[in-house]
């Protein structure tokens, strides 16, 4: 056996230590770095109301934060499923537990659904201790990402005089706030400022943008290599498909109340 010589041993230590197996690339629900991060043209299923059905052979599942428990996102993971928080952010829901917590000042007008009022979102003094507690919430159940809602009340009768930078200083802190708990955060609908906050956000969940020609506006989401969760209310798929495989949007088409029934693309 020849012996290396100390210049030689050297020299194949540093080799033995640049040689490294390529990383793969990011799959649909990989984890890269310290959060999810989806993909585009990944399947989901959206259901918040109704009993939970869980055997749709999806790798996304997008439920409401409130109404499930860990052992639910336990049993979601466990069979491979990434697991989105959906919580209300922008508007106030009477039924929510923390609901007395809202003080009257920053509760607006009605947003159309029952029970829910617009957010004064200019007031973080008052909702960020708040959003944050639900975030807390998300993360101790185990959610890899939120879904937080009601992100576009400056384009809305709120009953506040809100702007649009008041609405870009919230959704970055409601961004903030889920990444400083590991969790994933999606941009819900707010088009116009998409070019803004794309670097914000992880991925962007629109409803309705083909009923209302506007799905071009979520390339950039797709251009940084993130997902879009797209749903169709009054659209049948047919009507719709072709154009979201074209932009790799993640398309369904789904009833209001949201419930289990789906029709992918």
């Amino acid at each position: 056996m020849i012996r290396p010589t100390p210049l030689l041993a050297l020299l194949l230590l540093l080799l033995a230590g640049c040689t490294s197996i390529p990383d793969a690339k990011p799959t649909p629900t990989q984890t890269t770095g310290k959060r999810w991060q989806p993909r585009p043209g990944v399947a989901w299923q959206w259901q918040l109301s109704g009993r939970l059905d869980t055997s749709i052979d999806v790798p996304v599942y997008d439920i409401d934060g409130f109404d499930h428990s860990k052992a639910t996102v336990t049993a979601l993971h466990d069979k491979g499923r990434k697991v989105i928080c959906y919580l209300s952010t922008g508007a106030w829901e009477d039924f929510r537990p923390d609901a007395k917590k809202f003080p009257k000042s920053v509760l607006g007008k009605g947003n159309g659904w029952k029970g829910e009022r617009w957010l004064d979102i200019r007031r973080t003094d008052v909702l960020e201790p708040l959003m944050a507690a639900r975030l807390d919430m998300c993360r101790e159940k185990g959610f890899d990402a939120v879904e937080p809602d009601n992100m576009d009340g400056y384009q809305n009768d709120t009953g506040f005089p809100l702007e649009a930078a008041d609405q870009l200083r919230y959704n970055r802190l409601i961004a903030k706030l889920a990444h400083a708990r590991g969790m994933a955060v999606g941009l819900k609908n707010d088009l116009a400022q998409i070019p803004a906050l794309v670097t914000d956000f992880d991925f962007a969940v629109n409803e309705q943008c083909a009923q209302y020609d506007e799905c071009d506006t979520l390339t950039p989401f797709i251009k940084a290599n993130k997902a879009v969760f797209h749903v169709e209310y009054e659209l049948p798929t047919t009507s719709f498909c072709a154009d979201s495989r074209k932009l790799k949007l993640s398309s369904l088409e789904k009833k209001y109340e949201l419930g289990a029934w789906r029709k992918a693309c």
